[in-house]
């Protein structure tokens, strides 16, 4: 009996799904990290107490705790402020971005990862701006990657044009939210088609190329290089 007792107390821990695994995807390896609202939380953070940019993982885990896991948010400045909207915990700091322009970042239709408490969605820009709904973390980036189910029309498939990218896409009924990055170079049409194809995801965003890190100790990765802007974590509720 006593045995059996101690079974059932270790039995949730031993059993709980881990929140990042890897995925084959059209010849290449993706690592996929998973939020479940119900469980989780998901925060963004870009500047410490002292107002200046957190920049690193290490710097974003000392300023707002441990984090299941995390990875860079969204596209920014040389001074490291968003490109497009930012709100952290309720609080808008940089606007909406819905016109066109050169670089991923305005290749449109490109859009938005809102948090809503206990759900999230992926919002296309201008759609975001004809009914804005409240957000209490927001982040803005482009191209999307899905828009209602389709690829952004601008993505060929075999593209010459790869690097190592990652993205983020909540399933329809916004309980779950899968944050994908790729091991090495891709397209971003593959990277689309993961989310569409194999995660079942019917708006996903795209949140950079260049700068794409992971911060996932379950895995004993924590990326470096150069310096963030936006970061996103997700920790337990």
């Amino acid at each position: 009996m006593i045995r059996l007792v101690i079974f059932l107390i270790l039995l949730p821990f031993v059993t709980a799904a881990e929140p990042c695994e890897t995925a084959e995807h059209k010849g290449s390896t993706y690592v996929i990290c998973t939020a479940d609202l119900s469980r989780h939380r998901i925060d963004l953070h870009l500047t410490g107490p002292d107002g200046s940019p957190l920049y690193t993982f290490a710097a974003m885990e000392a300023a707002g705790g441990a984090a299941l896991f995390a990875m860079n948010a969204g596209m920014y400045h040389r001074d490291r402020a968003p490109v497009g909207l930012y709100i952290e915990d309720g609080h808008q700091s940089a606007p909406l971005v819905t016109r066109a322009g050169p670089g991923n970042f305005g290749m449109l239709p490109n859009g938005l990862l809102c948090i809503e408490g206990a759900r999230a969605r992926v919002i296309e820009s201008r759609a975001y701006a004809a009914d804005p709904p409240d957000c209490t973390h927001a982040t803005q980036s482009g191209p999307m990657l899905v828009i209602d189910g389709d690829l952004h029309p601008r993505f060929i498939p075999d593209s010459p044009y790869t690097a190592v990218r990652n993205g983020v896409g909540a399933t329809p009924d916004g309980e779950r939210v899968h944050f994908v990055i790729s091991e090495g170079p891709v397209p971003f049409h593959d990277l689309a088609t993961l989310f569409r194809d194999r995660l079942g995801v019917r708006d996903a965003l795209y949140l950079d190329g260049r700068v794409s890190k992971l911060h996932a100790p379950v895995m004993g990765r924590s990326d470096r290089g150069l310096p963030m802007g936006p970061i996103v974590a997700v920790r337990p509720r």
